[in-house]
C-alpha cells in the first residue's frame, strides 16, 4: 500500500456547518458571554445524562477544582488513579491537599478498588474515579468500604449509558478532541441540591445574584441586578454562549458520531485481535488503546509515524512525574503502561483511513514475527 502524503491524526475535532451557523448567531446576538444559550445546554445535558443538575464550565480541570473549594477540602488526602491525564493528580495539590495514587486494573486501567482499600487514610476526603477512555470504574466495589465523596472524572465517558451516576458528583469534559467537543469546556452533574447549590456561584467567583442573572431569575424576579453578595470566594471559570452553542450543535451529532467510533472499534479488533491485546468494549471509545508487548511498543509507534499514522499513549503514569513521586510500587501500572499504544480513532477518519491504519500495523507484525 502507498504511504499517504497527508499525517492522519490520532485525534481530530468533528465539526461542520452547523456549527460555524450556530457560532454565527450567538456572534451577532450581541450575548457572547455566559447567556441564554449556556442555559439551554444545561438543562439538555442533564436531561441526556439523567442528572438533576448541570453547571457549565470553562473546563473539566476548573470543574474538579471547584468541587474541592465548594467543599473545602483542603489540607486532606485525595485518591486518585495512576493511568490518567494530569489534571486530576495536580487539582488536589491546588487545594494544598495529598494527591494519593493509587494502581490500576490490568484490563480496564481504572483505579483498582483493592489498592483504593489499601491506601485509605484516615483523612481521605475525596476519590477521583476516573473512566478511563470510556471504560467505567468500579465505583460499586469502592462503595463497599468507602462512604465519602466520590467525584467521578467522566472526561472520556460522553455519553456510556450510566455514567456520572455513580459518584456524588461528575466533570465532563469537551476539550477539543473528546467526543462532543467545543475547544474546551466542562461540566459538572450532580443529583445533590446542596452541593450544587455551593458550587454554581463559585463558577464566578461567588456572585450569586449575577449566577441567578444570567438565568433569567434574581430573587423571583427577571433582568440585571448591579446589586449583589459574595458570601464565598470563587473563581472566573463559567462556559460563554459561544462554547455552549457548538456543544448544543455537537450533541445533536452525538449518537451518530459514537456509533462511527464504535465501527472503527470493531474494524479493529475484528482485523488485529489476533495481534493486539484489544482494549474492553467502549461505549465512546474516546481512545482505541491497545496493548502490544512492551519491546514492541515504541518500535510500533516509530514504524507508523514512517507511515503517516500518528499514535499516543494514554496515559504516562502520574507518579512517574517527579513532581508527583509517590514512595511506594505499582506493579500494575508499571508493567502495562510500557504496553499501551493508541491508534487513530475519530471522526473525521474514513473507511479508507480505518482499512489504511490495519493494514500498517499488520505489516509491522508481518516483518517483525
Amino acid at each position: 500500500m502507498k504511504i499517504r502524503k497527508e499525517i492522519l491524526p490520532v485525534l481530530k475535532p468533528h465539526g461542520g456547518e452547523e456549527e460555524v451557523e450556530a457560532l454565527s448567531k450567538v456572534i451577532k446576538s450581541g450575548w457572547w458571554g455566559k447567556g441564554p444559550k449556556v442555559a439551554q445546554f444545561e438543562k439538555e445535558f442533564a436531561e441526556m445524562v439523567g442528572a438533576k443538575y448541570a453547571i457549565a464550565v470553562n473546563s473539566a480541570t476548573a470543574g474538579q477544582d471547584l468541587i474541592l473549594k465548594a467543599l473545602d477540602i483542603t489540607d486532606a488526602d485525595v485518591i486518585n488513579p495512576t493511568i490518567s491525564f494530569m489534571t486530576t493528580a495536580v487539582v488536589p495539590l491546588w487545594n494544598n491537599c495529598t494527591s494519593n495514587i493509587v494502581d490500576v486494573d490490568p484490563v480496564t486501567m481504572c483505579l483498582d478498588p483493592e489498592d483504593v482499600r489499601k491506601h485509605l487514610k484516615p483523612n481521605t476526603k475525596a476519590i477521583i474515579a476516573v473512566n478511563q477512555a470510556g471504560v467505567p470504574a468500579d465505583i460499586d466495589a469502592i462503595r463497599e468500604f468507602y462512604d465519602g465523596l466520590i467525584i467521578e472524572d467522566t472526561a472520556h465517558s460522553c455519553y456510556t449509558p450510566g455514567a456520572g451516576s455513580k459518584g456524588d458528583v461528575a466533570v465532563w469534559s469537551f476539550q477539543a478532541v473528546k467526543t462532543m467537543p467545543c475547544g474546551d469546556g466542562g461540566m459538572i452533574t450532580t443529583n445533590n441540591k446542596e452541593l450544587y447549590d455551593k458550587i454554581a456561584p463559585l463558577t464566578w467567583l461567588g456572585i450569586t445574584s449575577t449566577y441567578s442573572r444570567v438565568n433569567n431569575s434574581m430573587n423571583g424576579k427577571p433582568g440585571y441586578s448591579w446589586d449583589y453578595e459574595v458570601e464565598k470566594l470563587g473563581t472566573k471559570c463559567y462556559m460563554i454562549d459561544m462554547q455552549a452553542a457548538i456543544c448544543l450543535e455537537q450533541m445533536k451529532k452525538l449518537p451518530k458520531n459514537l456509533e462511527w467510533r464504535r465501527h472503527i472499534q470493531k474494524r479493529y479488533n475484528d482485523a488485529l485481535g489476533h495481534l493486539i491485546q484489544i482494549p474492553p468494549h467502549s461505549e465512546t471509545v474516546q481512545y482505541y488503546c491497545a496493548k502490544v508487548d512492551a519491546n514492541d511498543r515504541d518500535d510500533i509507534i516509530n514504524y507508523l509515524a514512517d507511515k503517516k499514522i500518528h499514535t499516543s499513549v494514554h496515559f504516562k503514569p502520574l507518579h512517574k512525574f517527579k513532581i508527583l513521586k509517590q514512595d511506594r510500587d505499582y506493579p500494575v501500572a508499571d508493567k502495562e503502561w510500557l504496553r499501551l499504544v493508541s491508534f487513530p480513532c475519530h471522526n473525521n477518519m474514513t473507511e479508507e483511513d480505518i482499512e489504511y491504519v490495519i493494514y500498517w500495523v499488520k505489516q509491522y507484525f508481518k516483518k517483525n514475527g
